[in-house]
């Protein structure tokens, strides 16, 4: 695997992983656009692990905090200037974000087969850009944006957690229908965002096992350990980078600009798909 699409790929996973813009349609339309040869389960896993590192290095504070909360310990208060000073309102929290994870797991276990073949369809692919697009835009107009994480209820959570489930499709992003979700449930902007990468810690990790377990039973092919090495350092490091501007970005900032993208994104699949391509 030439060491060019290593990075092009390992970037675009660590960037659109944790945007609301869908790391799986890129990563299938990339190679599919530009001809490159599938670069396979290896470097699949590869990236998931570098991702995973990226938001559980970024929140390890705040899944120690909300662990021990969750267990009645109260022994690592945040200053008022910390942005997890709201999880002391909500020592249920830990326990809400297991059950809006079970939606999602099973989804992707009973689902796994057509999102990996049927699915992968760049007309699925089109639809789901614009129509999760279109979800976020009438959030963001219908929406009141009131809660932080202190105020999360545990039937937000299940709400969150089904929209989750969706993502099993590709084109529809992780974070994208997860803020979604949070958003038509009174959530403002950055609490949706830190909820909806917390929620996404355990799938990533149930991921990244699941897929390791298939790969343990031939092992990491020599010409494959340089590509898989740099697929896990470059997208983590691109993908905490990322976490980190987009929860800045969303103290003051909209997602205008994700929704324009997707809809733009979306067109032009479709586009390629009709008149260039076969599917």
């Amino acid at each position: 695997m030439p060491a060019y699409q290593v990075i092009i790929l390992a970037v675009v996973q660590g960037v659109t992983e944790f945007l609301p813009i869908s790391s799986t349609a890129h990563l299938a339309l990339v190679p599919w656009v530009f001809g490159w040869r599938d670069p396979g389960l290896t470097f699949d896993i590869a990236l998931h692990i570098g991702t995973l590192a990226a938001v559980a290095l970024y929140f390890a504070r705040t899944w120690i905090r909300v662990i021990l909360l969750a267990f009645g310990r109260d022994v690592w208060p945040a200053p008022p200037s910390d942005p997890d000073r709201d999880l002391y309102q909500n020592p249920h929290l830990f326990w809400f974000l297991v059950a809006a994870t079970i939606p999602a797991g099973v989804a992707g276990l009973a689902l796994e087969r057509y999102a990996e073949t049927t699915w992968r369809s760049p007309f699925v692919i089109a639809f789901m850009m614009i129509a999760v697009g279109l979800l976020l835009w009438w959030a963001e107009r219908a929406a009141r944006l009131s809660k932080d994480l202190g105020r999360i209820t545990l039937a937000d959570s299940l709400v969150i957690g089904f929209a989750q489930a969706l993502s099993v499709v590709p084109g529809t992003s992780r974070s994208g229908i997860t803020i979604a979700a949070a958003l038509f449930c009174g959530i403002a902007r950055p609490a949706a965002a830190r909820f909806s990468f917390l929620l996404s810690t355990p799938i990533i990790a149930g991921a990244a096992l699941h897929a390791a377990f298939k790969m343990a039973q031939s092992g990491i092919a020599p010409d494959m350990r340089l590509p898989f090495a740099l697929g896990v350092l470059i997208s983590g490091l691109t993908g905490y980078a990322v976490i980190a501007f987009f929860l800045r970005f969303l103290q003051t900032g909209t997602l205008k600009f994700f929704i324009w993208y997707r809809m733009i994104c979306g067109i032009m699949i479709l586009a390629l798909a009709i008149f260039f391509r076969d599917p």
